[in-house]
């Protein structure tokens, strides 16, 4: 992993310009100052045709590079892409007639839809609360898909007891790490296919994906989403046979969307500098100030969900923005969130 200059916390806040009360990053994170110049830079030249687009492209590579930095993994299994369902799609495709798949009940459906589409070929998808996934995973179990951390709560699923389980049973682990990935640390590698989706907690453009793909659980894949941007060479794959795909994750990318690419490498670069674990001890703390000021004992991740009479109506006419399903808020915070943020909910939620 490459060395970085840590930036501190304060210092790094700088480079975002929030209004107050942004406390809903698990639906979209904000820009770091980087990423925002550099799409900028870029809409201006497509707009006059100022350059041609292979600098844009190059974003990706540079993006690919600093996820595999950051969750631990070799570059070359690392693939890219638009969603998280997109890259699921081939795993999924690739199980077995009659398959089993134990997920929580609760689970974002971009990491339940992949699996529950193969009923028809007989493949069956178990769903069990989060609490009980680990027991659930049996000898009839072939694939655990959860999110390491749940997008309806906050709770951070037991990563190494799950995938203990699994590997006791022979069974694939298939971790969606959208609403974890850049705040918690965790080791990808230890899982067969880790998704992630950019545009929340990584602070990219909504449009890009990565997907760490172990080598041996790749080699079963088929890449039928493959294009020119699939190739061995993509420069040298516009036209014409043969086949001539990468031999590594790469051989499951889809072509570019080039200005989200152009602002996820910056971002990613940033956060690199920055250190997830510093994100984290941040983040879980201003989480834990929030739950503290409304009675509630501490917890261990940057979501929360919190039941209060009357919440959407109090934040909104407070100005701040959280998401509240039935009745409950589920606030999150990230690297640009500060106690003045907290305060400000608290305010409005307990006043």
């Amino acid at each position: 992993m490459a060395t970085v200059d840590r930036v501190e916390i304060e210092q790094a806040q700088k480079l975002w310009q929030p209004q107050p009360g942004w406390l809903n990053t698990a639906s979209y994170g904000l820009p770091p100052e980087p990423a925002w110049t550099a799409v900028q830079d870029a809409l201006a030249d497509w707009r006059v045709g100022r350059t041609s687009w292979e600098g844009w492209g190059e974003a990706t590579e540079r993006s690919r590079a600093a996820f595999a930095n950051l969750v631990g993994v070799p570059v070359a299994d690392v693939a890219t892409g638009a969603v998280v369902s997109q890259l699921l799609a081939p795993v999924a495709a690739a199980l077995p007639p009659g398959a089993t798949v134990v997920a929580p009940e609760v689970e974002f459906t971009s990491n339940l839809f992949p699996w529950l589409v193969q009923a028809e070929r007989g493949v069956r998808v178990r769903t069990v609360p989060l609490a009980k996934l680990v027991d659930a995973i049996d000898a009839g179990t072939d694939l655990v898909a959860f999110s390491l951390v749940q997008s309806a709560d906050g709770a951070v699923a037991p990563y190494d007891e799950i995938v203990a389980a699994a590997r006791a049973h022979g069974a694939l682990v298939a971790v969606d790490a959208t609403q974890a990935c850049g705040w918690l640390p965790f080791d990808a590698a230890r899982a067969d296919v880790v998704v992630v989706g950019a545009y929340k907690w990584l602070m990219a453009p909504r449009g890009t994906a990565f997907a760490y793909l172990a080598p041996d659980l790749r080699d079963r894949l088929r890449p039928d989403a493959a294009g020119w941007y699939a190739g061995e060479d993509p420069h040298a794959s516009y036209y014409g046979p043969p086949l001539r795909l990468a031999a590594d994750a790469r051989r499951f990318d889809i072509s570019p969307a080039w200005f989200s690419w152009v602002g996820t490498a910056p971002a990613l670069d940033l956060l690199a500098e920055i250190g997830v674990p510093a994100v984290h001890e941040h983040n879980v703390a201003l989480a834990n100030r929030f739950l503290a000021g409304l009675g509630r004992p501490p917890g261990d991740s940057a979501i929360v969900a919190v039941e209060v009479p009357g919440a959407r109506e109090r934040l909104e006419r407070a100005g701040v923005r959280a998401a509240v399903r039935a009745g409950r808020v589920r606030a999150s915070f990230h690297v640009y969130s500060t106690s003045d943020d907290v305060d400000l909910a608290l305010n409005a939620l307990t006043g």
